[in-house]
């Protein structure tokens, strides 16, 4: 089959104002089953060396290429994962693949081609009019449809049903029009998504795989070919897809490809996805800066989560939790920047007590486990990652002399209200802090500087060279 020009090479406005099947025809134009016109745009991205799927983060040797080895198949494909692990997003994305416009036949409630109609209305259209038949052009993001699998999602949402308006009408039950088209036909030449696939009950499931195998449609007894063009996508939660038996094995063996979806894998993947996905919101000229510390102890938080033992692993520990957890101590900083007329928002660690309300919740806890203790099992979680992340930048016995200091009876206070400008006393003070500060490299930011104190002596609490005292929310550290 002869195919158009790649879809950067063609000129929209010349395509767009084609308007019968007659001049598509003249202009050279034809049509490619969705699988083939998939596997066309990536061939062109992966010669070009462009990027596929932008915006997906920590999949490129892993997932990124099954998506690429299975839309070159021309597969049906499911993303098993747990929660917060992109599997929407990567559907939503597979729209990419598609030409950026096709036509359809006019007025076609399921987008048929206009050289081979599949639907009754479409097909007397081309009887009757020839090469006269009209026709309108379909965007990408038109030809892409998405449904969340509920139990009380029926073959009528996704299928069909009677219309009893176009039987009242004067039509025959029999007669093909008198359907109400559901989704999928709807998103016929195009791709159809379905999330937590498993939560669809088993009849629904049964007319799905049928429509993907056999291509054929009953709806109240009357039974229809109508060879769809679709590809199918879906994602589930690996324990409900291979252990509860919630979903039918003829429904699993439709699927071509099963894809395990992961976590990031690096604390660079992690902070690279908190950086991408957290809510920009405007903040008047104050400048955000967020120390590097502080965003590997929060993807650090998230990495202890998942691998705690009081925390169900199969339900997950989702990226949206780094996410919340760092807009939370920006929005904690910026709080105490508007308070204290600062010039510069710079969250430390004392604003880490901010995660907790974007932390709780989000976790489920193992039976057993009691609930109330939710917050301290986050604050286990949270002295684990400043711990670890102290020690790839410090030793311990590098700070003797900060330690020392606090040994001759003095002690310091850090708050999440005190001004950056307070803690430069101390750091010009306490001998062997300033050096330990600089390893950071703070430069002459009054907000970084204090961050990076906090740091510091956060870190000796935590290999018990200091304690920390909590008074009416400020903490005094002392040998």
């Amino acid at each position: 089959m002869s195919a158009w020009p790649e879809p950067k090479e063609v000129d929209s406005r010349g395509l767009l104002s084609i308007r019968t099947l007659g001049e598509l025809k003249r202009k050279g134009y034809q049509t490619k089953p969705v699988r083939i016109e998939m596997r066309d745009n990536l061939l062109r991205m992966l010669r070009a060396r462009e990027t596929v799927l932008p915006g997906i983060i920590g999949y490129d040797d892993t997932v990124l290429r099954e998506i690429e080895n299975g839309i070159l198949a021309g597969h049906h494909m499911i993303f098993l994962g747990q929660r917060g692990q992109g599997k929407s997003r990567v559907m939503r994305l597979m729209v990419r693949l598609l030409d950026e416009y096709v036509p359809v036949v006019k007025g076609c409630e399921i987008n048929d081609d206009p050289y081979a109609p599949v639907c009754a209305r479409c097909r007397r259209l081309l009887a009757e009019r020839g090469d006269e038949l009209e026709i309108d052009w379909l965007g990408r993001d038109q030809r892409y449809s998405e449904k969340l699998a509920t139990p009380d999602v029926s073959i009528a949402d996704l299928i069909g049903e009677i219309d009893p308006v176009k039987v009242a009408e004067g039509r025959y039950l029999a007669d093909e029009e008198t359907i109400h088209y559901g989704l999928i036909p709807r998103t016929n030449r195009g791709i159809f998504a379905i999330n937590e696939l498993p939560d669809l009950v088993e009849k629904v499931q049964v007319g799905l795989f049928n429509l993907m195998e056999e291509r054929d449609i009953q709806i109240k007894g009357y039974k229809i070919r109508m060879p769809l063009d679709v590809v199918f996508v879906a994602s589930a939660n690996p324990e409900d897809y291979t252990s509860r038996g919630r979903i039918i094995t003829p429904l699993k063996d439709r699927f071509d490809a099963q894809i395990r979806t992961h976590y990031p894998r690096t604390l660079a993947d992690e902070i690279a996805i908190m950086e991408q996905e957290a809510t920009r919101l405007a903040r008047r000229d104050v400048p955000v800066v967020v120390p590097q510390f502080i965003k590997e102890i929060l993807a650090q938080l998230t990495f202890e989560a998942r691998a705690s033992s009081e925390i169900n692993q199969m339900s997950g520990v989702s990226v949206r939790i780094s996410i919340n957890n760092y807009e939370s101590v920006i929005a904690n900083a910026e709080r105490r920047a508007a308070r204290l007329n600062e010039s510069e928002i710079v969250p430390r660690i004392s604003d880490l007590d901010a995660v907790y309300a974007s932390t709780a919740g989000k976790l489920e806890l193992e039976y057993g486990v009691d609930s109330g203790s939710e917050r301290e099992l986050i604050e286990r979680l949270l002295n684990r990652a400043v711990l670890k992340i102290f020690d790839r930048y410090f030793k311990v016995e590098n700070l003797r002399s900060v330690v020392q200091h606090f040994e001759q009876g003095w002690g310091v206070d850090v708050s999440d209200e005190a001004p950056a400008v307070s803690y430069l006393k101390p750091f010009q003070e306490i001998k062997g802090l300033k050096e330990a500060v600089a390893t950071l490299k703070p430069g002459e930011s009054p907000g970084l500087i204090a961050a990076a104190v906090e740091f510091v002596l956060e870190g000796l609490h935590q290999h018990k060279k200091l304690s920390k005292e909590r008074l009416n929310g400020h903490l005094t550290y002392r040998a």
